[in-house]
């Protein structure tokens, strides 16, 4: 296949990109950064330039290719919310998607699908029950957030482009991302739950998210909404508990609700929350999970 990434320098399009490389797939990589993924010695990887606003060169690209895998976004966890960085988490967003909408509005052939990423944060980060992708977006500034990326993906159907929108829960792998920042406290013998520990923990290993968007590639079938996230949920007490374990270290000293609303703002609602996420239409396509709980994840973590 023929597959333009944008956002595909990231915790997870990096990965994604060694793994369509592997398989034999020709891959365009959007950046705004030329000299990004010059590492990548492979005859089939090309980098365009973007802006990530605007149409120009790089929309011809599109002409031709099977897919369009749009994971870009800043960090939504890399500075305080303030009202400036929540337009900037916005606009990271709703720029970039609306321009490639744009391009597949102006190519010439437009049946092709297009992958966008999404979070959880849609559900908002309190409340009760099973939530799957039927359930109502929530309240609150990633509910928002989430809400308006999907709508601008969403446009392209309007041009025979099937959509999947991923709705991403906390993807793990030690290299990196949340579980990365999570461990170092864990190994200096002051890790613990956040928060209450009775929220949920909506996870899923870093390898199924990639296999999750190779499914997606493949099954026609699938589109719209779609939770990903471990069909193994667990609240925050047994995560902290289960990571402890797995690498030999107390979970004793919680963080409190109160301190990381001090700390973080607002923001603190992405922890001290957590709704219990059901992948229920992953599962219904027949997607096998390869890491279905903690225990699969953390073993082949930490052996």
């Amino acid at each position: 296949m023929k597959i333009i990434i944008a956002g595909g320098t990231g915790f997870i399009g990096s990965e994604l990109i060694r793994r369509l490389l592997d398989a034999k797939n020709n891959v365009i990589l959007l950046s705004r950064n030329p000299d990004t993924g010059k590492s990548i010695k492979d005859d089939s990887f090309q980098i365009v330039k973007w802006d990530g606003k605007t149409m120009g060169e790089w929309a011809r690209h599109i002409d031709g290719v099977d897919a369009i895998i749009n994971l870009t976004g800043e960090n939504i966890a890399a500075k305080r919310w303030s009202e400036k960085q929540k337009t900037r988490l916005l606009q990271s967003r709703i720029e970039p998607t609306r321009a490639i909408v744009n391009a597949i509005s102006e190519a010439s052939c437009k049946q092709r699908i297009l992958i966008n990423a999404s979070a959880v944060g849609y559900y908002g980060n309190f409340g009760t029950g099973d939530v799957t992708e039927a359930e109502p977006r929530g309240v609150g500034f990633l509910s928002d957030l989430c809400e308006q990326w999907e709508r601008e993906a969403m446009y392209a159907e309007k041009y025979k482009t099937r959509v999947v929108l991923l709705r991403i829960g906390v993807a793990l792998d030690p290299s990196g991302g949340a579980l990365k920042r999570m461990l170092l406290p864990f190994r200096l013998f002051i890790g613990g739950p956040l928060g209450s520990g009775k929220q949920w923990f909506p996870w899923i290993h870093r390898e199924d998210v990639v296999n999750i968007i190779f499914f997606a590639l493949e099954k026609q079938s699938l589109s719209g909404e779609v939770n990903v996230s471990s069909p193994s949920p667990v609240m925050m007490n047994e995560f902290s508990s289960s990571l402890g374990k797995a690498i030999g270290r107390p979970s004793w000293m919680p963080v409190p609700s109160f301190m990381l609303k001090l700390m973080l703002g607002e923001m603190s609602e992405m922890l001290i929350g957590g709704r219990r996420i059901i992948p229920k239409k992953l599962l219904e396509a027949g997607y096998k999970f390869k890491f279905p709980t903690l225990h699969d994840a953390l073993e082949n973590f930490f052996g």
